[in-house]
């Protein structure tokens, strides 16, 4: 699936786009997603949007001496219910991106939650990781990197570095996925290893003795000198 350009100097596109890219990261790695936290905050907007929308609707039709009563509670109720979502996003969600569970093969079930954040005009990924099992062991990591890791000048996101750097720095994911093994990643170690690519060059070889290796190639001239 290709990404989409987005502005590179846009720290909330940088963000969003990078949030979307995190669930889709774990649950191909089998982690189970949890929709609890966005279903509840969904039906308490729509649930006040409803019920203004049928205040209005009310109001239209029969009119105001009517309704008024009606529209004193539906005011009233509208108010809390905008009130309980505000807490909801701020108080319980708290930018969490991802919670769900996953079954690893060393701890058995794990329970995960992914929380983002970022600094206004320093664009830098801030994630709070919390994942406990069921010992009852919680393990919490800081995490944070710059957006440059993973997109490219023109604005592109690109996965692989991404999933690198989540990998390398979480054991949980890094125990579920193969990935781990690929980028030369051992048990304990935090810090993803660098895959470094040399330039290939035509340059001559050493000989064994330490002395340079003579060119490959000679032209006419020089040999017929040497055959003199």
């Amino acid at each position: 699936m290709a990404s989409t350009k987005i502005a590179v100097y846009s720290l909330s596109d940088l963000k969003n786009t990078t949030d979307d890219a995190l669930p889709n990261y774990l649950t191909s790695l089998k982690f189970k997603q949890s929709h609890f936290l966005t279903d509840v905050r969904l039906a308490l907007g729509y649930s006040a949007v409803l019920i203004a929308a049928v205040t209005f609707a009310a109001d239209y039709k029969l009119g105001w001496d009517a309704t008024k009563y009606w529209t004193f509670w539906a005011v009233l109720v509208y108010f809390t219910l905008n009130g309980a979502l505000t807490f909801w996003i701020w108080g319980v969600e708290k930018g969490k991106v991802f919670t769900g569970e996953v079954k690893s093969p060393v701890a058995g079930w794990n329970i995960l939650s992914i929380a983002s954040h970022v600094t206004k005009h320093v664009p830098v990924y801030n994630l709070t990781v919390r994942y406990s099992n069921s010992k009852g062991e919680e393990t919490k990591l800081q995490l944070s990197s710059p957006f440059t890791r993973w997109f490219d000048v023109d604005g592109f996101f690109v996965a692989k570095p991404f999933q690198q750097w989540l990998a390398s720095e979480v054991p949980l994911v890094r125990q579920m996925s193969s990935q781990g093994k690929r980028l030369g990643i051992a048990d304990g170690e935090t810090k993803a290893t660098a895959v470094v690519v040399e330039p290939k060059y035509d340059t001559p070889k050493r000989s064994r003795d330490g002395e340079s290796a003579t060119p490959s190639t000679r032209t006419r001239k020089s040999k017929k000198a040497a055959d003199r």
